[in-house]
């Protein structure tokens, strides 16, 4: 086995999927070291997962292991390559690929490395876009790391942004509007001298307005494709964890929903944990609260419980200045967390929206399809271990046109329909499945599905489809319908988007360093690996490629991990002429059809990529990597444009151990400056498209 790359803050095995143990305490409220909510007696993902895995194909993918492992100069074999941190500046991990590939993906590799900064090809450009703190509202001040307020953070891009979106802005030539999402907060590399037991007032406030979202138009360069932030314009603007937004849909006014501050069950302030999201057709942005449990203390309820909320305090300690983060005292307010949040960027007075018809659970993205007929499907995922994936289907139709009526008819699209968990059924004997990878009788991982219908919202009202339950609790505790339909429990499902060219869609699965450990479900069809550390991805073929249906059929398209491992599997594609991958997470789809994949932490040694994988064509499985980023950081938000790549560089620095005293980055400003969060665009320095 070839040697893994050391990097500062390595995970060890108390903390699975990459991720250092600061990440886990401020961004999941230590998820994996809680109890797994999802007690059921469901059945799990591993007998899904995904498919055509010929036993041809594999056998030539095992045939090239051992020139994988051998070959130098190749991008799977300078996994171990000590130089790859030791390189000169500005080539760093750099591989000499000659850049052919599929249309899209024609750039040389960029090899696993631990430097400390935004890696990208030869021949490629970049810049920072936007850092955290930066004025984007007029009247905010400039970013001050020591004078830090409430105020000015309102007025200044968020902290850890996530997904992005870059939209049109008509009649405003080489602009285009940004949002970003800014997922959560981490006051040690915020704040000088923090005291996790003690935080202030002021800290805890300026950390409200450092969550939400942001809204700030870009300027570009056309001589460099350079983007650039246009401060003070009227689109500009900022939601924090305490704008007002407004509940929709047919939990709204439950009261379920109700507290002491809003007897109506109807107003919610702020938006928490906003993961990855999704574009729609008529022209919002969408984004999905997340590990919201861990900002709620003191809760001793079953249904809480199956959502990871604790019984104690808090590690932000938030409960202290406002009662509604402390459920013994304001027991609904965790009620309203947990949604799709609907954006209208292109009206600074509008009021943002949760969705309850899209149900409560830990939405980690929502990616919208319109049925032939118009209609909006939405795909999302909850991300836990061995939770379950979901997607919505409108009853109503999208109209075409900007004026006001029209927009707020497409605003209450996914305010009517059904919801639905997935069901998938593997097609081997649990005999053939060993958790080793190896393949079954019949040579592949494949089967067949259905979407199980949980409610229904009208106009007139809602209807349950679960049994014991009324629709007011199947739209609040999504969670426990799913458990009672029986729904197939997965490994951390992220990402879900169908790919714009062919329909197909895909389910990004992170990982699950649980499976088959202990007393914990073993593997299986779907998820054939015990301890799944890696990840991999499910796609899924609808019937008839039609979003509404309600069965598909499944197979693998990849298994990451190191190409040397024979339980990884590229689409059937040679693993020595593909890039090491681990923990996928965010997704999004180029002109041509490729799969562009973002890593949330990474278990081969090497910093977080964003990598691109060949859906079609002889060249299907073909995956390389784009870009590293800074020690300590994620990759996040990809966005994949004919000429232009973005990605969310989030929590850079964030290592065990390191504070703002002490940083284990000193990106994007180099030395003796604050590690700050940022957005970063490539570009290719010849002006023409990417990877062609």
């Amino acid at each position: 086995m070839r040697k893994l790359l050391p990097i500062i803050g390595t995970p060890s095995a108390a903390h699975p999927g990459g991720r250092s143990a600061m990440t886990c305490r401020f961004r999941c409220g230590d998820a994996c070291f809680h109890e797994v909510p999802n007690t059921s007696d469901n059945p799990y993902v591993g007998d899904v997962i995904s498919g055509a895995l010929s036993r041809r194909s594999v056998m030539r993918a095992a045939a090239v292991v051992t020139v994988a492992t051998a070959a130098a100069g190749t991008v799977a074999g300078t996994v171990g390559a000590p130089a790859a941190s030791a390189a000169p500046a500005g080539k760093a991990g750099r591989s000499a690929g000659k850049g052919d590939g599929a249309r899209g993906l024609r750039f040389g590799a960029v090899a696993p490395n631990t430097t400390d900064a935004v890696v990208v090809p030869d021949g490629y450009r970049q810049n920072v876009v936007i850092r955290w703190g930066e004025p984007i509202l007029r009247g905010a001040p400039a970013f001050d790391p020591e004078r830090q307020t409430a105020a000015a953070q309102a007025g200044q891009f968020g902290y850890n942004n996530d997904f992005l979106a870059l939209l049109p802005l008509p009649g405003e030539r080489g602009r285009q509007l940004l949002v970003a999402n800014h997922e959560y907060t981490d006051e040690v590399l915020m704040f000088r001298g923090y005291d996790a037991a003690n935080p202030t007032r002021q800290q805890v406030e300026v950390a409200w307005a450092a969550h939400g979202l942001s809204a700030v138009v870009v300027e570009e360069d056309r001589r460099t494709g350079k983007l650039t932030p246009v401060p003070r314009h009227h689109l500009n603007r900022r939601v924090t964890a305490t704008t007002e937004f407004r509940l929709t849909g047919p939990a709204a006014g439950s009261d379920l929903l109700k507290t002491s501050a809003d007897p109506t069950g109807t107003k919610v302030l702020g938006t928490l944990n906003n993961c990855s999201g999704g574009t729609t057709p008529w022209g919002t942005t969408l984004h999905g609260e997340e590990n919201f449990n861990q900002y709620f203390a003191n809760s001793g309820r079953p249904t809480d419980k199956r959502y990871g909320i604790g019984t104690g305090a808090t590690e932000r300690k938030w409960e202290r200045f406002d009662q509604r983060f402390d459920v013994a005292r304001e027991p609904n307010e965790v009620h309203r967390f947990g949604y799709v949040v609907e954006f209208d960027p292109y009206d600074p007075s509008s009021t943002p929206r949760k969705h309850t018809a899209l149900g409560r659970f830990k939405h980690e993205a929502a990616t919208v399809r319109l049925t032939a007929d118009g209609r909006p499907v939405v795909y999302s995922g909850d991300d836990e271990r061995f939770d379950y994936f979901y997607k919505f289907v409108s009853s109503k139709r999208m109209r075409k046109g900007s004026g006001r009526a029209v927009r707020e008819h497409n605003l209450s699209l996914l305010d009517e329909g059904t919801l639905y968990v997935a069901r998938l059924t593997g097609d081997s004997p649990a005999a053939d499945i060993d958790g080793t990878g190896k393949l079954p009788a019949d040579g592949e991982f494949d089967g067949s599905g259905a979407w199980i219908p949980l409610a229904t919202a009208t106009a007139d009202g809602a209807v349950s489809h679960v049994e014991g339950m009324t629709a007011d609790e199947v739209f609040v505790f999504t969670r426990l319908a799913g458990d009672k339909v029986g729904a197939t429990k997965m490994d951390r499902p992220e990402d879900i988007q169908p790919n714009p060219v062919s329909g197909k869609v895909y389910v990004v699965l992170t990982n699950n360093s649980n499976r088959g450990v202990g007393a914990n479900a073993k593997a299986d069809e779907a998820n054939p690996r015990t301890a799944n550390k890696h990840g991999h991805i499910l796609e899924l073929t609808e019937r008839r490629n039609r979003p509404e249906s309600l069965t598909f059929a499944w197979s693998l398209f990849l298994v990451a991990g190191d190409p040397g491992d024979p339980a990884t599997y590229f689409a059937g594609f040679p693993k020595d002429r593909v890039s090491p991958i681990s923990c996928p997470d965010n997704v999004a789809f180029d002109p041509h059809g490729n799969l562009w994949i973002s890593t949330d932490g990474n278990q081969l040694g090497s910093h977080g990529g964003l990598f691109g994988v060949a859906t079609r064509g002889e060249r299907r499985g073909e995956l390389k990597q784009f870009l590293t980023v800074p020690t300590g950081a994620e990759t996040c938000g990809p966005i994949v444009q004919d000429r232009r790549v973005l990605v969310a560089v989030q929590h850079p620095g964030e290592v065990d151990g390191a504070s703002v005293e002490k940083p284990a980055s000193t990106w994007p400003d180099g030395p003796g400056r604050i590690v700050r969060p940022a957005v970063v665009a490539v570009w290719r320095a010849d002006g023409r498209d990417i990877g062609v």
